[in-house]
C-alpha cells in the first residue's frame, strides 16, 4: 500500500500548515546557534498503522532541503510501541521549527488509517468494502482520503465535484429520483449517478431511473438483505447511517457491496508519537 498515489496538493498543504504555525518566525528557535547540528528520532508509543511519510518529509524538504530523514518503516506498515520511526540528521534550529507541523501530520494521518483499518477488520472474510466520505478535517481531505487507503479502505467521491449524489433534498427539488437521475445524465454523461433512498419503493424508482449505485441510508437489516435481492446485482449498493463496530459485521454479512463510515475521518484520534534530539 505505500505505493498509493500522492495527493496534488501536498506541497500546498504543508506550505500552508508551515505558515500557520511560524507566522513571522520561529522566536524560540532563535536561540539556538545557528550552525547546531543536530540528530533525533520520530519513536511510535502504540501499536497504530503508520501514514503520512510524505507530509512530514515534505515539512522539512520546505524549511531546510539539507535535513537527511531515513524511514526504517514505510506508509501502511504496523506500528509496535517504543517503535523508532525514522533517524534524522540536520540544523538544530530546522528540526525544531518543523517538530509540531510534522508530526501533526503524521499523527493525524496514522490516526485516519489505525481507525479505518479497525473497521476494515472486523468486516473482513465478507465481500464488503469500506469507503470513506466527505466527512473530512477542512483543508485536510485529500490526505485524510490517502491515509483512509493506507489503511485498506476505498475512497469515494472527492468532492461535489467528481460525481453525482442524488439525495433527499435534490430528489424534492427536482420532482421526483427519475427527473433527478436524467437531469444529471445530461449535465454530465460521463459522471457516475448514486441516488439515496430510504424505503424499498425508492429502491424499485432509482433501479427504473437506471441510477449506477444506491445509498440505503439507515436501512434495518431485513431490509438490507430484501434490496440486495431486488437489485439482484444491477447495481452497487452502499450502505449509511448510523454505523458503528459492533454493527458493521452483520451489516456486511447482508450481501451489501460498500459501507460508509463518517467516523474514520470526522472521529480521528491522533496516534501518540514523539521526536527525541540531541545536539551534536
Amino acid at each position: 500500500m505505500d505505493n498509493q498515489p500522492l495527493p496534488a496538493d501536498l506541497t500546498e498543504t504543508v506550505e500552508c500548515a508551515l505558515a500557520e504555525d511560524i507566522g513571522t518566525g520561529d522566536i524560540t528557535a532563535k536561540l539556538i546557534a545557528p550552525n547546531t547540528q543536530a540528530k533525533a528520532q520520530v519513536i511510535s508509543r502504540e501499536q497504530a498503522i503508520l501514514c503520512g511519510t510524505a507530509w512530514f518529509d515534505e515539512v522539512f524538504r520546505q524549511l531546510d532541503s539539507q535535513v537527511e530523514i531515513i524511514w526504517l518503516v514505510r506508509d501502511s506498515e504496523i506500528l509496535r510501541p517504543n517503535q523508532v520511526l525514522c533517524n534524522m540528521n540536520g540544523q538544530a534550529r530546522a528540526l525544531l521549527i518543523g517538530e509540531r507541523t510534522a508530526l501533526n501530520f503524521l499523527q493525524l494521518l496514522s490516526g485516519t488509517a489505525t481507525q479505518v483499518q479497525s473497521y476494515v477488520n472486523v468486516i473482513s472474510g465478507t465481500n464488503a468494502c469500506i469507503l470513506d466520505t466527505r466527512k473530512t478535517l477542512p483543508c485536510l481531505r485529500t490526505a485524510q482520503k490517502y491515509a483512509v487507503r493506507c489503511g485498506g479502505g476505498t475512497n469515494h467521491r472527492m468532492g461535489l465535484y467528481d460525481a453525482f449524489l442524488i439525495k433527499e433534498n435534490h430528489i424534492a427539488a427536482a420532482g421526483g429520483i427519475a427527473q433527478a437521475v436524467l437531469a444529471a445524465r445530461h449535465h454530465a454523461a460521463h459522471l457516475p449517478v448514486e441516488v439515496e433512498v430510504e424505503t424499498l419503493e425508492q429502491v424499485k424508482d432509482a433501479l427504473t431511473a437506471e441510477a449506477d449505485s444506491l445509498l440505503l441510508d439507515n436501512f434495518t437489516l431485513s431490509q438490507l438483505r430484501e434490496a440486495v435481492a431486488l437489485v439482484e446485482g444491477k447495481v452497487k449498493l452502499e450502505a449509511s447511517g448510523g454505523i458503528t463496530k459492533e454493527s458493521i459485521r452483520a451489516i456486511a454479512e447482508t450481501g451489501i457491496d460498500f459501507i460508509s463510515v463518517g467516523a474514520m475521518t470526522k472521529n480521528v484520534q491522533a496516534i501518540d508519537l514523539s521526536m527525541r534530539m540531541q545536539t551534536e
